[in-house]
């Protein structure tokens, strides 16, 4: 069984990836902040090199968009400096280092998907410091794989599914952004490709062609807007009453840090050169769903 060493273990996608490891086969010590601060050097070094494992996995992160902009120090520790800290240590020990990161380090100006290879301008700290950090991977470990994702939700944690059914109760009417487009992304969905590469990886054999930078989100795009009317729409006969979702543009939502209005990744280099690909965004939100707010008892 493929030993595999978790940080971010208490977040979203952390939480998903140790809860799946078993049946993928993946023995997982998963690392919350409490047990490893991914900014204390030191400390990164010791427990990546207490073991023997198969691949680390760095799903922490801070990810607090706004907030980052007035605080960018805490920003920069986390998103650039502890991966450079994991990475250095991966490399001495001779472990694979996946690396998630984000579509923040686009600028979203462009008008088709985004690929790994185009331009890179983040509009905002959080997307800088993201940015910085994969800069840190790619310098000081070769066996790296750099994992961008975007607009993850699931069942554990803050994410935007859970926002709009708690607001949903709350409220008659909704105003959502729609002039910003992603691909909704279960943090489940990414956490298997996660351990199935982390899997690969570990059985020392990858060839130089597995590594590198890839894409990977839920398949199929729409806006903010579109997404909580689905959301909505699948909840419906779940919930006591569902809200009106108006549409309303990014200039109406101000916010202390600036959005890609294209956050759309295109997956296929991933799907190409590992043969994996996300289910359909709708598909993964149902299932998601059906875990969060399960069906109602028939009468009698």
């Amino acid at each position: 069984m493929r030993r595999v060493l978790l940080t971010g273990g208490d977040g979203q996608l952390g939480w998903e990836v140790a809860r799946r490891a078993a049946a993928a086969g993946v023995l997982c010590r998963a690392a919350g902040r409490a047990d490893l601060d991914i900014t204390d050097r030191d400390a990164v070094r010791r427990m990546v090199g207490e073991t023997d494992w198969s691949a680390v996995i760095n799903a922490a992160a801070y990810t607090a968009v706004d907030r980052a902009e007035t605080d960018a120090a805490a920003a920069y520790a986390v998103n650039r400096d502890g991966p450079a800290h994991l990475a250095g240590a991966c490399a001495e020990a001779g472990v694979p280092l996946l690396h998630v990161s984000t579509d923040y380090v686009f600028d979203g100006s462009k008008a088709a998907p985004y690929r790994e290879d185009d331009p890179v301008a983040p509009l905002g700290v959080y997307g800088a410091s993201k940015l910085a950090g994969e800069e840190a991977v790619r310098s000081l470990c070769a066996q790296h794989i750099i994992l961008r994702t975007a607009w993850v939700y699931g069942v554990h944690g803050h994410n935007f599914v859970k926002t709009m059914l708690r607001l949903g109760r709350e409220r008659d009417r909704l105003r959502v952004v729609d002039d910003q487009r992603g691909c909704p992304t279960a943090a489940g969905d990414l956490a298997d490709v996660l351990l199935t590469l982390a899997g690969r990886l570990g059985a020392g054999q990858a060839p130089e062609s597995a590594f590198g930078t890839f894409h990977a989100t839920g398949q199929g795009d729409t806006s903010w807007c579109g997404f909580a009317r689905h959301i909505f729409a699948l909840a419906e006969s779940r919930l006591e009453r569902i809200p009106a979702v108006d549409p309303i543009t990014t200039a109406d939502f101000p916010t202390p840090a600036r959005r890609p209005a294209n956050s759309v990744l295109d997956c296929d280099r991933l799907a190409r050169v590992h043969g994996l690909r996300l289910r359909p965004w709708k598909d993964a939100l149902a299932e998601t769903l059906n875990s969060l707010l399960p069906p109602q008892p028939l009468p009698g």
